[in-house]
């Protein structure tokens, strides 16, 4: 089982739309939480840092969706790494409504952020991936290395 970091929420009726459930945009709102938690959580100084030079962008982001949530539905956000390559960071989400009974997959995501460095003219370039980041990235990782 691929080792995950875990944001949970209950769904709120400003989360959903006319028809009552869950409207698309908040699964990404819920990603970029889920992310913003695990810094906090796990790479503090990565958020010191981004007071500083240092700029995460999100590059690409989807979700899909495979059932429906509704208001008061109590939903674990699972966050896990899908890969690194040069300074880009992509992670894997997967979206569970809890309840009575096993956890029921409603939904899969992936993002991927770059890490990049503003220069005092206020361009952007390519940055390594912060040490602290990638040191609590590699807890999430589906690949254990020797």
């Amino acid at each position: 089982m691929t080792p995950f970091y875990e944001h949970r929420q209950v769904v709120t009726f400003a989360d959903t739309n006319v028809v009552g459930n869950v409207y698309f945009s908040h699964y990404f709102e819920w990603q970029g939480r889920c992310r913003e938690r695990f810094l906090a959580d796990q790479a503090p100084e990565v958020l010191q840092a981004l007071a500083g030079d240092l700029v995460l962008v999100t590059a690409d982001c989807s979700c899909e969706f495979f059932a429906e949530l509704y208001a008061l539905d109590e939903v674990s956000i699972r966050m896990s790494l899908g890969g690194i390559e040069a300074n880009r960071v992509t992670m894997d989400f997967r979206y569970y409504r809890l309840g009575a009974g096993p956890a029921r997959l409603v939904a899969g995501g992936r993002q991927t952020i770059a890490c990049m460095r503003r220069d005092p003219a206020g361009a952007l370039t390519p940055a390594e991936i912060p040490a602290p980041l990638r040191r609590a990235l590699d807890r999430y990782s589906p690949v254990t290395t020797p």
